[in-house]
């Protein structure tokens, strides 16, 4: 499988099967009243905490489980609705082996995020060994032109609640869309609380989830109370009882 290139379509073609994908909930009852939890779980869904008003920011150093994170940033509902495209082209880690996966990282003009540190994160996570490419299956080449697999799109509330419409996002989950992953800003800037403050290891799971829906992965369960949460589970919304988990093959 070394130096192929998986087609933009096959890919696309895999995702499709499952039609519109992603996060957000299917219907309004299900957004405004409480999501019986799988069997076996204590939890039940429970919506993220939009985040307080003002710009809370971290001492510089801020860890979380020994780990440097990322300032919590407060996101504006909207947006300009217009894409900024990470420039240039981003190669696999040297010695990475598998298909080639051909994708472009954009973020929505008007975020207080910088689309070149988005898209060093997004290819930084999707080449880890733990991510989808685990054991040579894949390795990921970031271009800002030509056809690609997918797009990370990293877009205000209100531009994600547009563009996973006919899913209800309410403002603060994120779906896969067509080509686009679209991850919602506002998680993105505070996180959710059941992830324990580690907003470094959130950001590694919205885009791992997120683009497991744009290679075709659907939703999954929690596995049991205590357990390990599989990457496919909506943890946006709640652990339902397992542990938190931002990775398809974690160590």
């Amino acid at each position: 499988m070394r130096g192929r290139t998986l087609p933009a379509a096959a890919l696309a073609l895999a995702a499709a099967v499952a039609g519109l994908t992603g996060c957000g909930f299917e219907s309004h009852r299900e957004r405004t009243g409480p999501k019986p939890a799988p069997s076996g779980s204590s939890e039940t869904a429970a919506k993220p905490a939009k985040p307080r008003a003002g710009t809370p920011t971290p001492a510089p150093s801020r860890t979380v489980n020994g780990r440097p994170q990322p300032p919590i940033v407060r996101v504006p509902e909207s947006g300009s609705g217009r894409y900024a495209v990470a420039k240039g082209t981003q190669q696999p880690p040297a010695g990475a082996r598998g298909t080639t996966v051909r994708y472009a990282v954009e973020v929505e003009r008007g975020l207080p995020f910088d689309v070149t540190e988005f898209a060093e994160t997004v290819h930084r996570t999707l080449n880890d060994p733990r991510s989808w490419g685990h054991g040579g299956r894949m390795r990921f080449l970031r271009v800002d032109d030509g056809p690609v697999a997918f797009r990370v799109a990293l877009s205000s509330p209100e531009l994600t609640d547009r563009l996973c419409a006919p899913l209800i996002t309410g403002g603060e989950l994120s779906c896969r869309q067509g080509v686009r992953s679209v991850i919602n800003a506002r998680r993105w800037g505070t996180g959710v609380p059941w992830y324990g403050g580690d907003l470094a290891a959130y950001r590694e799971y919205v885009i791992n989830h997120e683009v497991g829906h744009a290679l075709g992965h659907g939703h999954e369960q929690c596995p049991g109370p205590g357990r390990r949460a599989p990457v496919m589970v909506q943890q946006t919304k709640s652990l339902y009882g397992c542990r938190p988990n931002p990775w398809p093959f974690p160590a």
